[in-house]
Protein backbone atom coordinates (compact mmCIF):
# COMPACT_ATOMS: atom_id res chain seq x y z
CA UNK A 1 0.00 0.00 0.00
CA UNK A 2 2.78 2.39 0.96
CA UNK A 3 4.67 1.66 -2.26
CA UNK A 4 1.50 2.24 -4.33
CA UNK A 5 1.00 5.61 -2.65
CA UNK A 6 4.63 6.52 -3.24
CA UNK A 7 4.33 5.63 -6.93
CA UNK A 8 1.17 7.71 -7.29
CA UNK A 9 2.89 10.73 -5.73
CA UNK A 10 5.88 10.37 -8.01
CA UNK A 11 3.69 10.12 -11.10
CA UNK A 12 1.72 13.19 -10.03
CA UNK A 13 4.93 15.15 -9.44
CA UNK A 14 6.27 14.18 -12.85
CA UNK A 15 3.02 15.13 -14.57
CA UNK A 16 2.89 18.50 -12.81
CA UNK A 17 6.51 19.32 -13.54
CA UNK A 18 6.36 18.41 -17.22
CA UNK A 19 2.72 18.85 -18.13
CA UNK A 20 2.47 22.60 -17.72
CA UNK A 21 2.72 24.58 -20.93
CA UNK A 22 2.73 28.35 -21.28
CA UNK A 23 2.85 28.63 -25.07
CA UNK A 24 0.45 31.17 -26.54
CA UNK A 25 -0.50 32.57 -29.98
CA UNK A 26 0.30 36.00 -31.38
CA UNK A 27 -2.71 38.23 -30.65
CA UNK A 28 -3.31 41.91 -31.29
CA UNK A 29 -4.09 43.86 -28.11
CA UNK A 30 -4.64 47.44 -27.09
CA UNK A 31 -1.56 48.41 -25.09
CA UNK A 32 0.14 51.73 -24.48
CA UNK A 33 3.69 50.48 -24.80
CA UNK A 34 6.24 53.07 -23.76
CA UNK A 35 9.71 53.88 -24.98
CA UNK A 36 12.46 52.88 -22.56
CA UNK A 37 16.14 53.31 -21.89
CA UNK A 38 17.66 50.39 -19.99
CA UNK A 39 21.18 49.22 -19.21
CA UNK A 40 22.84 46.71 -21.49
CA UNK A 41 23.30 43.37 -19.70
CA UNK A 42 26.71 42.81 -21.27
CA UNK A 43 28.26 46.30 -21.17
CA UNK A 44 26.21 48.42 -18.76
CA UNK A 45 25.69 51.06 -21.45
CA UNK A 46 22.33 52.74 -22.03
CA UNK A 47 20.12 51.29 -24.77
CA UNK A 48 17.11 53.24 -26.05
CA UNK A 49 14.34 51.28 -27.71
CA UNK A 50 13.25 53.96 -30.19
CA UNK A 51 16.81 54.37 -31.39
CA UNK A 52 17.38 50.59 -31.51
CA UNK A 53 14.28 50.20 -33.68
CA UNK A 54 15.42 52.81 -36.20
CA UNK A 55 15.50 51.41 -39.73
CA UNK A 56 13.87 48.10 -38.72
CA UNK A 57 10.62 46.64 -40.06
CA UNK A 58 9.78 44.60 -36.96
CA UNK A 59 11.07 44.48 -33.39
CA UNK A 60 10.47 41.60 -30.99
CA UNK A 61 10.88 42.57 -27.34
CA UNK A 62 11.07 39.45 -25.18
CA UNK A 63 10.96 39.76 -21.38
CA UNK A 64 12.65 36.88 -19.58
CA UNK A 65 13.75 35.58 -16.20
CA UNK A 66 16.97 33.49 -16.47
CA UNK A 67 15.70 30.75 -14.14
CA UNK A 68 12.42 30.20 -16.00
CA UNK A 69 12.17 26.85 -17.87
CA UNK A 70 9.87 28.42 -20.46
CA UNK A 71 12.52 31.01 -21.33
CA UNK A 72 15.08 28.21 -21.57
CA UNK A 73 12.80 26.49 -24.09
CA UNK A 74 12.13 29.62 -26.16
CA UNK A 75 15.64 31.08 -26.16
CA UNK A 76 17.23 28.77 -28.79
CA UNK A 77 14.62 29.28 -31.50
CA UNK A 78 14.37 33.01 -30.77
CA UNK A 79 18.09 33.20 -31.53
CA UNK A 80 17.53 31.06 -34.64
CA UNK A 81 14.83 33.42 -35.94
CA UNK A 82 17.02 36.44 -35.20
CA UNK A 83 19.86 35.00 -37.24
CA UNK A 84 17.49 33.98 -40.03
CA UNK A 85 15.63 37.28 -40.40
CA UNK A 86 17.86 40.09 -39.11
CA UNK A 87 18.96 40.75 -42.68
CA UNK A 88 15.32 41.24 -43.65
CA UNK A 89 14.61 43.93 -41.05
CA UNK A 90 13.97 42.00 -37.84
CA UNK A 91 15.40 43.20 -34.54
CA UNK A 92 15.16 41.26 -31.29
CA UNK A 93 15.91 42.64 -27.85
CA UNK A 94 15.63 40.80 -24.55
CA UNK A 95 14.63 42.52 -21.30
CA UNK A 96 15.87 40.71 -18.21
CA UNK A 97 13.73 40.53 -15.09
CA UNK A 98 13.76 39.24 -11.51
CA UNK A 99 17.35 38.05 -11.21
CA UNK A 100 20.90 39.34 -11.00
CA UNK A 101 22.67 40.82 -13.99
CA UNK A 102 25.28 38.09 -13.63
CA UNK A 103 22.58 35.41 -13.97
CA UNK A 104 21.20 37.15 -17.05
CA UNK A 105 24.64 37.32 -18.60
CA UNK A 106 25.22 33.63 -17.90
CA UNK A 107 21.91 32.77 -19.55
CA UNK A 108 22.78 34.74 -22.67
CA UNK A 109 26.18 33.06 -22.88
CA UNK A 110 24.75 29.58 -22.31
CA UNK A 111 22.23 29.92 -25.15
CA UNK A 112 24.72 31.81 -27.35
CA UNK A 113 22.35 34.77 -27.64
CA UNK A 114 23.74 37.47 -29.93
CA UNK A 115 20.82 39.91 -30.05
CA UNK A 116 20.81 42.93 -27.68
CA UNK A 117 19.81 42.36 -24.06
CA UNK A 118 18.97 44.88 -21.34
CA UNK A 119 17.43 44.63 -17.89
CA UNK A 120 14.55 46.31 -16.08
CA UNK A 121 14.82 44.67 -12.65
CA UNK A 122 17.45 42.78 -10.66
CA UNK A 123 15.43 41.04 -7.94
CA UNK A 124 12.40 38.81 -7.54
CA UNK A 125 11.15 41.35 -5.01
CA UNK A 126 10.40 43.66 -7.97
CA UNK A 127 7.78 41.29 -9.37
CA UNK A 128 4.80 43.67 -9.06
CA UNK A 129 6.80 46.87 -9.53
CA UNK A 130 7.83 46.56 -13.17
CA UNK A 131 6.31 47.78 -16.41
CA UNK A 132 6.58 44.17 -17.52
CA UNK A 133 4.09 43.24 -14.80
CA UNK A 134 1.77 46.15 -15.72
CA UNK A 135 1.78 45.25 -19.42
CA UNK A 136 0.99 41.62 -18.72
CA UNK A 137 -1.91 42.44 -16.47
CA UNK A 138 -3.28 44.99 -18.95
CA UNK A 139 -3.25 42.45 -21.79
CA UNK A 140 -4.87 39.71 -19.71
CA UNK A 141 -1.82 37.62 -18.84
CA UNK A 142 -2.76 35.94 -15.56
CA UNK A 143 0.41 33.86 -15.20
CA UNK A 144 2.37 34.10 -11.98
CA UNK A 145 5.77 35.32 -13.20
CA UNK A 146 5.11 35.77 -16.91
CA UNK A 147 8.43 34.70 -18.38
CA UNK A 148 8.79 34.90 -21.26
CA UNK A 149 6.41 37.64 -22.38
CA UNK A 150 6.68 38.85 -25.97
CA UNK A 151 5.57 41.95 -27.83
CA UNK A 152 6.05 42.67 -31.54
CA UNK A 153 6.51 46.31 -32.53
CA UNK A 154 6.35 47.85 -35.99
CA UNK A 155 8.56 50.98 -35.98
CA UNK A 156 6.72 52.43 -38.99
CA UNK A 157 3.65 52.72 -36.74
CA UNK A 158 5.43 54.41 -33.80
CA UNK A 159 3.97 57.63 -32.46
CA UNK A 160 6.16 60.47 -33.75
CA UNK A 161 6.55 62.09 -30.33
CA UNK A 162 6.13 61.31 -26.67
CA UNK A 163 6.89 58.36 -24.42
CA UNK A 164 4.19 56.11 -25.84
CA UNK A 165 5.41 54.25 -28.93
CA UNK A 166 2.19 52.41 -29.82
CA UNK A 167 -1.37 52.12 -28.53
CA UNK A 168 -2.05 48.74 -30.11
CA UNK A 169 0.32 45.91 -30.92
CA UNK A 170 0.71 42.15 -31.21
CA UNK A 171 1.64 40.37 -28.00
CA UNK A 172 2.21 36.82 -26.84
CA UNK A 173 1.08 36.25 -23.26
CA UNK A 174 3.39 33.29 -22.87
CA UNK A 175 6.08 31.40 -24.69
CA UNK A 176 6.21 31.75 -28.47
CA UNK A 177 4.83 28.95 -30.60
CA UNK A 178 7.70 28.69 -33.07
CA UNK A 179 5.71 28.06 -36.27
CA UNK A 180 3.08 30.65 -35.33
CA UNK A 181 5.73 33.28 -34.56
CA UNK A 182 7.73 32.60 -37.72
CA UNK A 183 4.60 32.84 -39.88
CA UNK A 184 3.81 36.20 -38.28
CA UNK A 185 7.39 37.47 -38.69
CA UNK A 186 7.53 36.52 -42.38
CA UNK A 187 4.22 38.25 -43.02
CA UNK A 188 5.30 41.48 -41.32
CA UNK A 189 8.66 41.46 -43.13
CA UNK A 190 6.90 41.05 -46.48
CA UNK A 191 8.29 37.59 -47.11
CA UNK A 192 6.35 34.76 -48.77
CA UNK A 193 4.87 32.03 -46.60
CA UNK A 194 7.24 29.12 -46.19
CA UNK A 195 4.59 26.45 -45.64
CA UNK A 196 5.06 26.04 -41.88
CA UNK A 197 1.93 25.12 -39.98
CA UNK A 198 1.23 27.07 -36.80
CA UNK A 199 0.27 24.74 -34.00
CA UNK A 200 0.80 24.28 -30.29
CA UNK A 201 3.81 22.01 -29.95
CA UNK A 202 3.86 19.68 -26.97
CA UNK A 203 7.07 17.80 -27.71
CA UNK A 204 9.08 19.22 -24.83
CA UNK A 205 6.22 20.27 -22.59
CA UNK A 206 7.92 23.20 -20.78
CA UNK A 207 6.86 23.42 -17.18
CA UNK A 208 5.18 26.26 -15.37
CA UNK A 209 7.52 29.18 -14.76
CA UNK A 210 8.35 29.30 -11.05
CA UNK A 211 11.58 30.39 -9.34
CA UNK A 212 12.16 27.23 -7.35
CA UNK A 213 10.74 23.77 -7.00
CA UNK A 214 11.44 21.54 -4.05
CA UNK A 215 11.64 17.83 -4.70
CA UNK A 216 9.59 15.86 -2.17
CA UNK A 217 11.71 13.87 0.25
CA UNK A 218 10.50 10.35 0.83
CA UNK A 219 11.46 8.31 3.86
CA UNK A 220 12.03 4.63 3.26
CA UNK A 221 9.44 2.66 5.20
Amino acid sequence: MKYSLLLAILLFSFTFAHGQNEQAPVVEKEIKYKDWTYKNVRTGEDVNLRMLAGGKKLVLVVYFAPWCPNWKHQAPFTQKMYEKYKGNGLEVVAVGEYDTVAAMKNSLEFFKITFPAVYESESRDAKQKTLHYDYRRYTGDARNWGSPWNIFLEPAKFEAKGDTLVKKSHVVNGELIEADAEKFIREKLGLPADGTRAELTKEKGPEECVPEKKTPQFIKP
